[in-house]
């Protein structure tokens, strides 16, 4: 595989995906309520001395599993607590999975050039920039899945390499198990196993090579879970195993989800600018699989898909980023298609598509233009946006000027570089986005004016983690009418009226942080025994303090 590899094709898709999903990451704060969730528990694991056992809120917590912490801390080690070091692993593997795919791709079709649209697909569509720039389990998870897939299609398609592909592929699953739990030897398992049975070649992979590397499997996956069954028993099994797992597939965390239509249609949607053709692609997969002699990574794309959509169609929680490690499969096939088009020349098929690829490339500028009429409240300055749009089109003219001979790549180009550019935006408008998105200036105005002490910060429930974060204080929740974390959290939860009563005058004087529906909420409580101030508004956030009349 390495002599078909072009170095070019990797030193470009390297420096584009550091541009892509790693360039400027610690220009925006840590979001809420999910980053601040698995940074927090990161910082926690810092202070109590523990490489082994989450912590969240002071107590143990068990919603994920160890690896994605182990790479914050390590990030936390070579860059510091911030925002950069806590991306920068998401980030990374994204890198690695780029360039996974585009091995992947030369291995599967046997040709550079289509590999390398392939490779560039994938890391300018939008959800691959989205979780490579966010701290979430998914983008790692999905990586360790694409890495051993990739090592065992090399060990089919090298007889030589057989062995290490298969003892690889064991290794990649027993990391993406520390991962997020079961699915990680789950998915490419299942998948590797349909493949081999489409070709009628299950003894391929029952063999003692696979032995030997399922062997390695349980020496990487299992000391984890076992020391924690250990410490901790049924309060682990509960969380992690029904919690976490078997109460997703059975109930619907999101109900407006739990939908047959709801993945069919993210996969087209979150991959844009490429919809269009994972769309298409479908149709050119089905036509390749029925073509004599086709290529085994067809087949090999067919049970990776169907997998993967019938594994997580059947759990009632559903959510984008549950199906994050089809992406990669989904990228390939509609670099598959693309470059077919190209190379066969079928001249009515370029210009639906080079119509749609402009359609798609106007969308970006007329979104912009209708967001800032629309949600003026939300852009205080609207100077960045106008110079995003003006380097938009400046980049399009110059591309077209430099490459109108190709007019086909030139589409192509303008696709791949439309969402990344996004990041300029972000770049510009760095204060007005940080306002809305993070807790930050909110926790340090809280911070600076806030007597320090015992008494614990009222906030709103979306946001009790990043206060957590950014004070190292302790919180509790004012959520009137609603109900408790999916997973448990160890903080006081106050959901009626009578428990805020109740906390507020147990605290000589209580600071808050909270939105717009919890501001109301204080408003009301607070008429009859309580004196309550607004100290400060920062973007959708009240800072607040009552006391006691």
């Amino acid at each position: 595989m390495i002599k078909n590899i072009s170095l070019k094709h990797v030193i470009l898709l390297l420096v584009l995906s550091y541009i892509f999903l790693m360039l400027g990451n610690g220009v925006l704060d840590l979001t809420n309520p999910d980053e601040v969730f698995y940074t927090q528990t990161a910082k926690e694991m810092v202070h109590q001395k523990t490489w082994t056992v989450p912590y969240l809120f002071g107590q143990p917590q068990f919603e994920k599993p160890i690896f994605t912490y182990w790479c914050l801390r390590l990030g936390f080690i070579f860059f510091g607590i911030t925002s950069f070091s806590a991306r920068f692993f998401p980030a990374l593997f994204g890198i690695i999975g780029v360039l996974a795919l585009y091995g992947l791709g030369v291995l599967g079709f046997g040709d550079k050039k289509k590999a390398f649209i392939s490779a560039l697909i994938l890391m300018s569509g939008g959800l691959y920039i989205g979780l490579s720039r966010t701290v979430f389990t998914d983008m790692i998870f999905s990586v360790l899945i694409l890495l051993s897939l990739v090592t065992f299609f090399w060990g089919y398609a090298r007889a030589d390499k057989k062995a290490l592909g298969l003892i690889l592929f064991f290794v990649f699953s027993g990391l993406a198990v520390l991962a997020k739990g079961p699915l990680g030897i789950l998915l490419p398992a299942l998948s590797v196993i349909l493949f081999l049975g489409i070709r009628k070649e299950l003894k391929f992979f029952f063999c003692r090579y696979s032995a030997w590397g399922f062997l390695l499997f349980l020496l990487i996956a299992l000391p984890w879970y076992a020391d924690m069954i250990k410490r901790f028993g049924n309060a682990f099994i509960e969380e992690f195993f029904y919690n976490d797992h078997i109460r997703r597939i059975v109930e619907a965390e999101h109900t407006s989800n739990d939908t047959w239509y709801f993945y069919p249609l993210s996969m087209v949607l979150c991959m844009f600018p490429w919809s269009f053709y994972v769309a298409i692609s479908f149709f050119h997969l089905s036509k390749k699989l029925k073509e004599t002699g086709c290529l085994p990574i067809y087949q090999y794309l067919l049970a990776w898909l169907i997998v993967v959509l019938v594994v997580f169609q059947a759990a009632h929680s559903k959510l984008v980023s549950y199906i994050f490690p089809l992406f990669p499969a989904l990228a390939l096939m509609a670099g598959d298609f693309i470059y077919s088009a190209l190379s066969e020349k079928k001249t009515r098929t370029l210009s639906v598509i080079s119509f749609i690829s402009w359609v798609t490339v106007a969308v970006i500028p007329i979104g912009l233009v209708v967001s800032i009429i629309r949600f003026s409240e939300y852009i205080p300055s609207r100077l960045p946006v106008y110079c995003f749009i003006l380097f938009y089109f400046v980049l399009l003219g110059a591309m077209l000027v430099f490459l109108k001979q190709k007019r086909f790549m030139v589409n192509m180009c303008l696709l791949a570089v439309q969402l990344p550019l996004i990041l300029v935006f972000v770049f510009l408008n760095r204060e007005s986005l940080n306002i809305y998105a993070a807790s930050k200036k909110a926790a340090q105005y809280l911070v600076a004016n806030a007597p320090s002490g015992d008494n614990k910060i009222l906030c709103a429930k979306f946001l009790a983690r990043g206060v957590r974060f950014y004070t190292d204080r302790d919180v509790a929740v004012i959520d009137i009418g609603g109900s408790n974390f999916f997973s448990p959290h160890p903080i006081p939860y106050l959901n009626t009226e009578e428990k805020v009563m109740g906390f507020l005058k147990n605290q000589q004087a209580t600071y808050g942080i909270v939105t717009k529906s919890s501001l109301k909420a204080l408003e009301s409580i607070a008429q009859k025994d309580f004196k309550l101030d607004k100290l400060k508004t920062i973007g959708d956030e009240h800072i607040v303090k009552v006391s006691l009349k």
